[in-house]
């Protein structure tokens, strides 16, 4: 993040960071809350190790940065991760056709572990598959990195599919109320009308604005050749949530707060995702070519 984009990113909270100065002490400026934030998000440094960095108390900063998470996400989320409308879906649509040469493709969906320190006398509930302690974050993402539609804060020992199924985003594809574009034939086709569909992996349920992969066994060419075209898509939305970790880093590592905060982190880390690849596509471009190397 340069210079100009923090201002502008502090001209925005300000307002709801500003605190009065008493005549017991000085409060802490909307700079210092703001940068303290961005550095634990940057750096996944515990609370100690910032109040070295800061002088300031393990207590005030653990509050600094829940109020701080909950503000960004407030004012920003809005207009970096709006509902989507069909005009949206179709911009979508056309980045789609245009990278991964899938059309009627208006988006990649699953599901990302964030790992954290075991809740206490919640027993097995966000233990996951992987043996690590998580919650959820559902995400749809577009062809240009960035989250459409997020759902945070599920039980990681749930599978994919029931936590899609059961978030409200989820609940918006199978009953059809997401917006999507009416159906229309394939583009240069006279053939019949086709839904505008989300794609995923093999874990998810198929749709009517759903679809995954042909099963493996069995397949001929037209089918190896659909699967290929349908990863090439779905892929997106993996290379999303490791720029997401390689920006973020305190993803990389178990976050040591309680589940309510966590859930504000991660909306936070999804906000200023979509917020930095607005305003410095030439950074996150080179992040997310490091990215694609290391895949």
């Amino acid at each position: 993040m340069n210079m100009d984009t923090f201002d502008e990113l502090l001209d925005r909270v300000s307002p709801s960071l500003a605190r009065m100065d008493t005549s017991f002490r000085r409060c802490v400026s909307p700079t210092e809350r703001l940068m303290l934030t961005i550095r634990f998000l940057a750096t996944g440094d515990s609370f100690t190790s910032l109040r070295y960095h800061f002088r300031l108390g393990i207590s005030t900063i653990s509050a600094i940065v829940k109020e701080t998470c909950k503000v960004l996400w407030d004012e920003l989320h809005d207009e970096f991760i709006p509902t989507p409308n069909q005009q949206r879906w179709l911009q979508i649509e056309q980045k789609f056709c245009e990278v991964c040469q899938f059309p009627h493709c208006v988006g990649a969906v699953d599901g990302k572990s964030i790992r954290i320190i075991k809740p206490p006398g919640t027993g097995s509930k966000f233990f996951n598959c992987k043996k690590y302690f998580s919650i959820v974050l559902m995400a749809i993402a577009d062809a240009e990195y960035r989250f459409v539609a997020v759902d945070i804060g599920a039980y990681s020992r749930t599978n994919d599919s029931m936590i899609f199924k059961n978030s409200f985003m989820g609940r918006s594809v199978y009953n059809r109320r997401f917006d999507f574009p009416p159906p229309e034939p394939m583009p240069g086709t006279n053939g019949p009308p086709l839904p505008y569909v989300l794609v995923g992996d093999e874990a998810f349920q198929m749709a009517g604005n759903l679809l995954k992969p042909y099963s493996s066994r069995g397949l001929d060419a037209t089918k190896r050749n659909f699967n290929y075209r349908l990863t090439r898509a779905r892929r997106m939305v993996e290379c999303t949530f490791g720029i997401l970790v390689s920006k973020w880093r305190v993803f990389a590592k178990p976050i040591q707060m309680k589940t309510e905060t966590v859930d504000e982190v991660v909306k936070c880390g999804v906000v200023l995702h979509n917020f930095l690849r607005t305003k410095e596509p030439a950074i996150e471009r080179m992040i997310e070519d490091s990215q694609m190397t290391s895949i």
